[in-house]
């Protein structure tokens, strides 16, 4: 409960920032796409040994500039992301099995956006944050390592192998940091993110197995931007 009110209070601060224009009026607006690659691990309780599961991932962004304050410009990006997620576990009890879930995911973040810097023509630095849901689309398992034995596994959790999520909507907090350059033909932004999931994947209640199993992912993405309206100031730099 706890976690759905921290995320319905970053939502509703969005529209706050938005309207709150103290600074120089901007009206940018900006869209294009970004390819980047995923670093996922679910945080179990009770604990599963786990390696970063990577893969690639791609989406669509839009970005509406609002207002110039001080020298941060200050926005807000919404995306459209598709994110191959899961974990890839560290099984340590002799059998030589190994085990890959894939769990694919269509994910908007609605971050907060600021930005010191250059304008139209440069570099600025980014920083962002804001609230992310997902909707989960479906996925798959890899199952390796001879013959399969799930009789030794840590505290005999097999839950996870052959289950589908309980809960197909995912939400959660994204922060990051990224390095623009501005030029005449568009926006070229690199950016790392972390993601922290408030959602559990599988049942959490008293009759679940697992008191927690929600994702954690690290994104590095190149994204590209291209202007549809700029603000019209020959000052603007």
């Amino acid at each position: 409960m706890k976690s759905i009110k921290v995320l319905l209070l970053a939502l509703a601060l969005i529209p706050d920032a938005l309207m709150a224009q103290v600074g120089e009026h901007r009206n940018d607006f900006a869209i294009g796409g970004s390819i980047g690659y995923t670093l996922n691990s679910v945080n179990f309780v009770p604990t599963i040994k786990q390696k970063q599961k990577g893969d690639m991932m791609f989406g669509f962004a839009a970005r509406y500039t609002c207002e110039k304050y001080f020298t941060a410009i200050c926005g807000v990006q919404a995306e459209v992301n598709f994110w191959n997620l899961g974990w890839e576990e560290n099984i340590e009890d002799g059998t030589n099995n190994t085990y890959r879930r894939s769990l694919n995911y269509v994910q908007v973040p609605i971050l907060m956006q600021m930005g010191w810097g250059r304008e139209r023509r440069g570099m600025k630095f980014i920083f962002e944050a804001g609230p992310q849901l997902g909707y989960y689309l479906g996925g798959s398992s890899e199952k390796g390592g001879g013959v399969w034995d799930i009789s030794h596994r840590p505290n005999n959790v097999t839950f996870q192998y052959d289950n589908e999520p309980y809960n197909k909507f995912d939400y959660g907090i994204a922060a990051g940091i990224g390095a623009e350059l501005s030029t005449a033909v568009g926006h070229f932004i690199v950016s790392g993110r972390y993601y922290y999931g408030l959602a559990d994947i599988f049942d959490n209640s008293k009759k679940g197995v697992f008191g927690r199993s929600a994702n954690a992912t690290i994104c590095a993405k190149l994204t590209y931007l291209f202007d549809i309206v700029k603000t019209k100031d020959d000052k603007i730099k």
